[in-house]
């Protein structure tokens, strides 16, 4: 947020504090080097090119990193082709790494528990593949037999379907990833959140499960619970109650609807009780430090004292995440550098990225890629309202609006949709005539929007169309508004959970006194649900109070609420929209500021 120096007074308390020292093997103070890679998923020739360049492997692929501690944020596997290999490897450079006084620190992702409790949807041919010969043909009659009677059919029937599902490699493959299996094993020693030096590492984010559970909690109950589930899971399929070839998505409906017989053990029922309860663990879900994507995707303003919360819970002062590729495939950083990204796509075939690590030491923090051979830095996270050609920035969009040639103008159902080209991108607009003598709403709601971080309205510039003085703005591809959304049901797995972002829309309403919110003036970016407030034609009235939509509405004025609007003082009002507001609205807007700031 915008109070740097309010940051920079929490950042030296918390480096002066005397260094906490749990009894996990999760808490590290006083190393010199750290280099953090994420999603491997199977690239192994880019992971190794990458520690390379980051000096943590030589040549034949031995640890050359010294008293460097390694942190792998999770994902080695799925998709890609080198699973096993990359993570054999880091089998390997565990023992080599402590051996030379350094660390290697694998921690879970939630790719890492899928094969573990059965969610196979992203396992490639090839890492089947990788299993083949740990397979004999004795292991694939037995569950053949058990697939055919399960389905009420005869093997030769059920033989071909049965093989095509289940190539070669894929039963080894799940008892290697068995609690007693060798992978499974290894992993089930990992923890999900690691401390070095005040950085805390882990793979989806910090959500408020963190805060509430604490580091301890995290690496403790959470794993508990996931190693207790990956056992009791092992222990129903050699009851055969549950089978190999099940789908993750039926373990729930086959141990709800499940008839216990006389010869069953009470400990195999226990299990059965166990297991229904385990599969809603909060590690699992996507609320869990496996899943959550908040840090990275929710507006800063909806998310910033979600994640102090959650630092201050685990004694951090920033943490690294994976999990979400960056838009530009570049190591991201956000919250004033309290969030760094790191997942850029390593696996290139799927995700068009490539390796990149982050190598901490001490204060200096730099960026290391697999080809380039000059270091670089975290670079800021973008404003990326909507989708839009080339991934332009915002600053570029906004030249493009300003600047394009309008190629065409329609009638869209009352509004008018201009085609703005320039420079081989092409984009659509809403054009909205001026209201009054210099009012511009949708610019002035653009500018609010990036004075506050709200980061919910499309970019919006003051342009001439056919004559007449008023504003585009930016209209995004790929997404659709709330009349539909809410007829399909749409957004229950949003990367911001709704909620949130209608919460932020309604403090953004009423201190802009907009109302002229509806259901079709509310876009949802399909890939992410993502909210995108347009057309603000009937906001930023000279008003006090709330629109009358509004007026019973909960508000919820959060910490970073308050940061931000006590950020936007009139002389920044004043500079920002004084020319897109008149002084009578600018007045009104800076009264509802202040309403909004003494709201409890």
């Amino acid at each position: 947020m915008k109070n740097l120096q309010k940051r920079l007074l929490v950042l030296t308390a918390l480096l002066t504090m005397t260094p906490v020292v749990w009894a996990g093997d999760w808490h590290y103070d006083n190393v010199e080097r750290v280099v953090a890679i994420a999603d491997i998923h199977g690239a192994f020739d880019a992971m190794t090119a990458t520690l390379g360049k980051a000096k943590i492997l030589d040549d034949d692929l031995n640890w050359s990193g010294g008293k460097a501690h390694l942190v792998v944020v999770g994902d080695i596997i799925d998709r890609g082709p080198g699973s096993r290999r990359a993570m054999e490897l880091l089998m390997r450079l565990e023992g080599e790494a402590e051996a030379a006084g350094g660390r290697v620190h694998v921690l879970f992702g939630n790719h890492e528990t899928m094969p573990m409790t059965g969610d196979l949807r992203y396992v490639s041919d090839a890492e089947y593949a990788a299993f083949a010969d740990d397979e004999d043909l004795a292991e694939r009659s037995r569950w053949l037999k058990l697939f055919a009677k399960r389905n009420g059919s005869d093997i030769d029937v059920v033989r071909a379907r049965f093989n095509k599902k289940f190539p070669p490699g894929y039963f080894a493959m799940r008892r290697a990833f068995r609690a007693d299996g060798r992978y499974g094993s290894w992993l089930l020693q990992k923890n999900i959140i690691v401390v070095i030096n005040g950085t805390a590492f882990v793979h989806g984010g910090l959500s408020p499960a963190v805060a509430k559970l604490g580091l301890q909690g995290v690496n403790g109950k959470l794993k508990s619970d996931l190693a207790e589930y990956v056992r009791v899971l092992a222990r129903l399929m050699d009851a055969e109650i549950l089978l190999p070839t099940d789908s993750h998505y039926d373990y729930g409906t086959i141990l709800k609807n499940y008839l216990p017989s006389f010869s069953d053990k009470a400990e195999t029922l226990h299990d059965v009780k166990a297991a229904i309860r385990l599969e809603e663990s909060e590690l699992l879900s996507t609320a869990g430090p496996l899943w959550y994507r908040g840090n990275v995707v929710c507006p800063e303003i909806v998310e910033d004292y979600r994640l102090d919360d959650a630092l201050a819970a685990i004694d951090a002062r920033r943490v690294v995440v994976g999990h979400t590729p960056t838009p530009n495939r570049k190591v991201l950083q956000r919250f004033d550098g309290r969030l760094i990204e790191i997942d850029t796509g390593m696996l290139h075939s799927y995700y068009k990225g490539s390796g990149n690590a982050l190598i901490i030491e001490g204060d200096t923090l730099s960026v290391v890629n697999q080809s380039a051979d000059e270091p670089g830095v975290p670079m800021e996270h973008p404003r990326h309202v909507g989708r839009r050609p080339a991934d332009l920035g915002a600053d570029e969009l906004q030249e493009l609006l300003v600047q394009g040639n309008i190629v065409s103008i329609q009638s869209e159902g009352g509004t008018t949709i201009a085609t703005v080209q320039k420079d081989g991108n092409s984009v659509r607009a809403f054009f909205e005539r001026r209201q009054g003598r210099g009012v511009y709403p949708d610019v002035a709601a653009y500018r609010l929007d990036k004075l506050l971080e709200l980061d919910m309205v499309p970019v919006a510039v003051v342009r001439e169309v056919d004559g007449r003085d008023g504003s585009l703005q930016f209209l995004p591809d790929n997404s659709f508004d709330e009349v539909e959304r809410s007829s399909t049901g749409a957004g229950a797995g949003a990367h911001c959970p709704m909620m949130l972002q209608w919460d932020a829309m309604y403090l953004f309403d009423t201190l802009i006194y907009n109302e002229g919110r509806s259901p079709s003036r509310m876009d949802y970016d399909r890939s992410s649900m993502q909210l995108m407030l347009s057309e603000h034609d009937q906001a930023f009235l000279a008003k006090k109070g709330r629109p009358r939509h509004l007026a019973n509405a909960p508000l919820e004025v959060t910490r970073s609420w308050r940061e931000a609007l006590a950020g936007i003082s009139d002389d920044v009002l004043e500079e920002t929209l004084g020319d897109v507001l008149d002084k009578r609205r600018l007045r009104a807007l800076a009264a509802r500021r202040d309403e909004l700031l003494a709201t409890e």
